[in-house]
């Protein structure tokens, strides 16, 4: 049984299947669900030259933290024990260090299919990296009811 489970958040429709499958793989209190939440800085503007208002950085972070939020009530209503992480910098830099220092077990995302598998792995998804940096074990959500369309 997995005993520490980080579900990388962000309040998107994938993500929230990251929640479901939390709430799977989780059956009581005594396994730690981390809950991160990333802010992500858009480095591509600031790499460009471009000013990025501090107001649109707070704007990002007061988002994240108010989905946090609602996160951190559907998990805890299930019973479960729910650490929040809110984090800066770029995604796979901070989820791969939360693994590592929280010796996590287990890594839940949710990831859009609007493109193919073999597109996104091609181009260096966010997912496709962060799969092969980090040390555990990965779960990628799906959707139940698409599954059960096919």
């Amino acid at each position: 049984m997995y005993r520490k489970i980080l579900v990388a958040y962000n309040g998107t429709p994938e993500s929230r299947l990251a929640l479901d499958e939390a709430i799977r793989f989780a059956p009581d209190a005594s396994v730690e669900v981390h809950l991160a939440g990333v802010v992500h800085y858009p480095s591509a503007y600031l790499l460009a030259g471009e000013y990025v208002p501090e107001v649109a950085l707070a704007d990002e972070r007061e988002h994240m933290e108010a989905d946090l939020k609602n996160a951190h009530a559907l998990l805890a209503g299930h019973g479960l024990t729910v650490i929040d992480h809110l984090v800066v910098g770029e995604p796979v830099d901070v989820l791969t260090k939360l693994v590592t220092e929280l010796g996590i077990d287990l890594l839940i995302l949710g990831h859009p299919r609007s493109k193919s598998f073999a597109l996104r792995w091609w181009r260096g998804s966010v997912d496709a990296v962060l799969i092969e940096r980090v040390r555990c074990s990965v779960l990628v959500a799906a959707d139940a009811a698409a599954r059960r369309a096919r």
